[in-house]
């Protein structure tokens, strides 16, 4: 089947840019995009570049692959709530590129076939400035079948667009990556403050972390933004400003930590990792790390 029309629901912080990016890329093959959000100013803009708008779900009806790009699992089960299932036409298939939990990927997989319709993991990493770049990867638990069209949608605009394995293999490398973003934010952060304690500068951390490959650039994009709001924002502030990026580390080690108890494995340093993980983003204008 030749791939002619693609949707995409969520137009936040890494889901516009993206949406924004796979545009560039199906224009240039005659593949018409769809975008839906409920933030009607992040549609009107996608509109201005070409795609077309969607007032509510239904206008979803005709499109073959429709991704979703979501804060979380509460916001993919209000959509299929909303009937998003219902509108979509037999084998299409839902993408979900939120980090979520394997288990609602294996029950929405489920409700999805009882609808002759297809839903697969497929999150990324990369961030906002991998998804304006269309340096994402993608990692998709799927079929060889699925993963092949899914693939044909997505590959134009993302670095890499990974086959992991079944439905719901996906979320657990999603999940395995975060684990590794965030121990090596909190290694970061400590680094930092015993070398400021010692009245030594932290810029060179990062340059013999460089040298000998242990500081990311993400990794020091992070601290060093970190470290610049906490030099001028107040303890609310840094709520403000880093607080949604906190609960999304909250959430995606919770996932990781609740599934390790379902395999019967114990992640110590994970455990630790998200004990601390508040006071990693919000330094020490953080309130009390919450267990």
């Amino acid at each position: 089947m030749t791939l002619t029309t693609m949707g995409f629901v969520g137009l936040g912080n890494i889901g516009k840019p993206m949406a924004s990016t796979l545009l560039a890329a199906l224009k240039q093959q005659s593949i018409v995009l769809k975008v839906y959000d409920i933030n009607h100013t992040a549609v009107a803009e996608l509109v201005e570049q070409g795609a077309i708008g969607c007032r509510d779900l239904a206008d979803l009806a005709d499109c073959q692959i429709v991704g979703l790009c979501v804060r979380g699992d509460d916001d993919v089960d209000d959509l299929i709530t909303a009937g998003l299932f219902d509108v979509l036409a037999a084998d299409a298939i839902v993408a979900v590129h939120s980090t979520v939990t394997r288990d609602n990927v294996l029950r929405w997989h489920q409700q999805a076939k009882d609808c002759d319709i297809h839903l697969l993991d497929a999150p990324i990493t990369g961030g906002a400035q991998g998804a304006k770049n269309g340096t994402l990867c993608m990692m998709v638990g799927a079929d060889q079948a699925l993963f092949r069209r899914v693939a044909e949608g997505y590959s134009i605009s993302a670095k890499q667009v990974i086959h992991t394995g079944d439905v719901g293999s996906g979320v657990v490398f999603k999940l395995a990556n975060n684990m590794m973003t965030y121990a090596q934010f909190a290694a970061i952060s400590e680094a930092v403050a015993l070398v400021t304690a010692s009245g030594l500068n932290p810029e060179t951390v990062y340059q013999i972390g460089e040298a000998n490959g242990v500081v990311s650039a993400q990794m020091k994009t992070f601290i060093s933004n970190r470290e610049m709001l906490a030099a001028g924002c107040s303890s609310e502030d840094m709520n403000t400003l880093m607080g949604p990026f906190v609960g999304l580390a909250e959430k995606d080690l919770d996932h990781a930590l609740v599934l390790a108890d379902q395999l019967s494995l114990s992640l110590d340093t994970s455990k630790i990792v998200r004990r601390h993980i508040r006071t990693t983003f919000l330094k020490n204008t953080a309130s009390q790390d919450r267990g």
